[in-house]
């Protein structure tokens, strides 16, 4: 039962290691990669749908992401979600595709960029302390049933806060990584 539980929780913390990458890789340095508009929404018949599943999304250039809608009639909705998403992206169309450059990062948008960083990493940080929380409740439970001995729940509680403490570590190595890409030139 114990090495089942520590084997789940460790799955789990891996996940939210994995999540957490791939939120840091959507926030947006200097240059432009296609992953930035992933989870912008367009309005499609009446429901939110993210933006590569209604357009071809390319790269034009290092500075410049290129969206070629499939529909023509998508062309203006499209425009209008990468405007209002949080990104500080202006698109324009020209004719079928629109041009979605990446402005210079000044260094209020840099320090902007590393609050939401910050964010991101709390929010990982709190998923992994409610794993450890949900793990260490089941070991009471099992405590209370007595499947387990006192002594085999103390031992499973540390070695579950060794495994949280490791995933802190990851998760503040991985958040000084990307604040030190945000903050070159």
């Amino acid at each position: 039962m114990i090495p089942e539980l520590k084997k789940t929780t460790e799955t789990k913390m891996q996940k939210s290691l994995e999540s957490l990458k791939l939120d840091l890789a959507k926030v947006r340095t200097g240059r432009a990669h296609t992953g930035i508009l992933d989870h912008v929404m367009v309005d499609y018949y009446g429901s939110p749908v993210p933006v590569n599943q209604v357009a071809n999304v390319t790269l034009i250039d290092a500075r410049t992401i290129g969206v070629q809608p499939w529909e023509k009639p998508m062309i203006a909705k499209v425009e209008k979600a990468i405007r209002d998403s949080d990104l500080g992206l202006n698109p324009s169309s020209q004719g079928e595709v629109i041009r979605v450059p990446m402005p210079a990062l000044t260094e209020e948008r840099r320090k902007e960029l590393i609050k939401v960083v910050k964010h991101e990493g709390e929010a990982a940080k709190v998923a992994v302390r409610n794993l450890r929380r949900d793990a260490n409740a089941s070991l009471k439970d099992a405590l209370k049933a007595k499947t387990i001995s006192e002594d085999d729940e103390r031992r499973a509680q540390d070695d579950i806060q060794k495994l949280t403490d490791k995933a802190v570590v990851e998760i503040d190595k991985l958040l000084a990584q990307k604040e030190q890409e945000l903050m070159q030139i």
